[in-house]
């Protein structure tokens, strides 16, 4: 989910002055610091394409600057290549292009800055950058509707350094049925997103199943011969009935599978609560404007009524909780969604800086040192070593 500009100004208004302080000690800071810290999904490249913000140095806005990604012990994000899913990019090479612009704003980043950045395009490269004390660039594709229906662009986007593709986003494309799309075209995936599968494996691009509809989901299970991710997703035994969160028996079937989730931070995957709240905004919206209201207007208005219940710290670990018991710590990883869900994150965890904060939970839950590594990078690596390894054969 991609929130508008003027929810996240009107959301700050009424964060709430009761928000818990959270601190976090020495140990969960270095622990933070000291480790590889892999987070599989941040927005700015989408961020600083409609908004121009020197990430390098420390921003105003977002969520993410080096700054505060150094504060936070971030030393290894995927850096979103984020394809909005309207329908007039599909097959007019619209999307195509935006995905090349967004690389090429990733790698200017990091000629800009090179003694900070450095882009990352196999886990070798993470490892040796982190010795180094650089900040590895990753990439992946959120959105597979550049692709066209061509294998040629998917080796294209890999050569271009994209390591893993979410099939769809928000609407079913080419590829695949999206878990927010009532439209099931496919009823699951395409002729061609079955073979675009295959071939990802062969290449060692990972696949994401963050976003795609259930029937799809399982589809990947059945075809995928590595390990899969699901880069920014949540529990929807904590958000009933919203398919874009994972349910216990996808769980099940990504531990069978050998694959990792990655939490996503944002409030509404986090609670129903949240969830709720857009709901109902958005069926008083829906009246209000067919009578004429003005819809910044309306929004003000709303949430000085309603002030957005905001997730908690607690309740992000309480999903980590859950996949650790049901299926695993080698399960679990971050994907933030930094800079993707507005001013809709977490008391405890508003941007790249708070990290530490997530470690003192999972101190403070009885995670062992060696499970934290495990939850703060070394999940994700394995999973893409896997994918590395496999493509080795072809």
């Amino acid at each position: 989910m991609k929130l508008s500009s003027a929810l996240c100004v009107l959301a700050l208004a009424v964060s709430s002055v009761h928000a818990k302080e959270y601190t976090a000690s020495e140990r969960a800071i270095r622990l933070a610091q000291e480790n590889l810290l892999i987070d599989t999904h941040i927005d700015v490249p989408y961020r600083i394409n409609e908004k121009w913000d020197d990430v390098s140095k420390a921003t105003k806005g977002g969520d993410f600057d080096y700054p505060r990604a150094m504060k936070g012990g971030l030393n290894a994000p995927f850096m979103s290549i984020y394809i909005p899913a309207n329908l007039e990019f599909e097959g007019k090479g619209e999307s195509y292009q935006l995905a090349n612009q967004l690389i090429d704003g990733m790698e200017a980043l990091a000629q800009r800055a090179p003694h900070k950045f450095a882009m990352a395009y196999s886990t070798q490269d993470i490892e040796a950058q982190f010795d180094k004390g650089l900040m590895s660039i990753a990439m992946g594709m959120e959105n597979g509707s550049p692709i066209e229906g061509d294998l040629g662009n998917l080796k294209h986007f890999f050569d271009r350094g994209v390591r893993y593709i979410t099939l769809a986003h928000s609407q079913s494309n080419h590829i695949s049925d999206s878990s927010y799309d009532v439209r099931r075209k496919w009823k699951g995936l395409s002729p061609f997103g079955k073979q675009l599968v295959v071939e990802m494996n062969k290449i060692g691009m990972l696949i994401d199943v963050s976003h795609i509809s259930d029937a799809a989901f399982y589809q990947v299970m059945e075809i995928s011969k590595v390990p899969v991710i699901a880069s920014h997703s949540s529990l929807r035994k904590y958000t009933p009935g919203f398919e874009r969160n994972m349910d216990d028996d996808m769980l099940l079937a990504l531990k069978k599978n050998g694959g990792v989730i990655q939490i996503n931070f944002g409030s509404s995957f986090v609670t129903n609560s949240s969830r709720s709240w857009y709901d109902k905004r958005s069926a008083e919206e829906k009246e209000a404007t067919s009578r004429g209201a003005n819809k910044t207007d309306f929004r003000a208005a709303y949430i000085a009524r309603n002030p957005f219940p905001f997730a908690t710290l607690e309740q992000v670990l309480d999903h980590i909780d859950h996949v650790v018991k049901l299926i695993g710590i080698e399960h679990v990883g971050i994907g933030s969604d930094y800079d993707g869900v507005g001013d809709s994150l977490p008391t405890g965890l508003k941007d790249v800086s708070t990290y530490p904060n997530l470690v003192q939970g999972l101190l403070d839950r009885g995670y062992s040192e060696k499970d934290i590594k495990l939850i703060l990078g070394g999940n994700t690596l394995r999973v893409w070593k896997h994918a590395e390894a496999y493509a080795a054969k072809f």
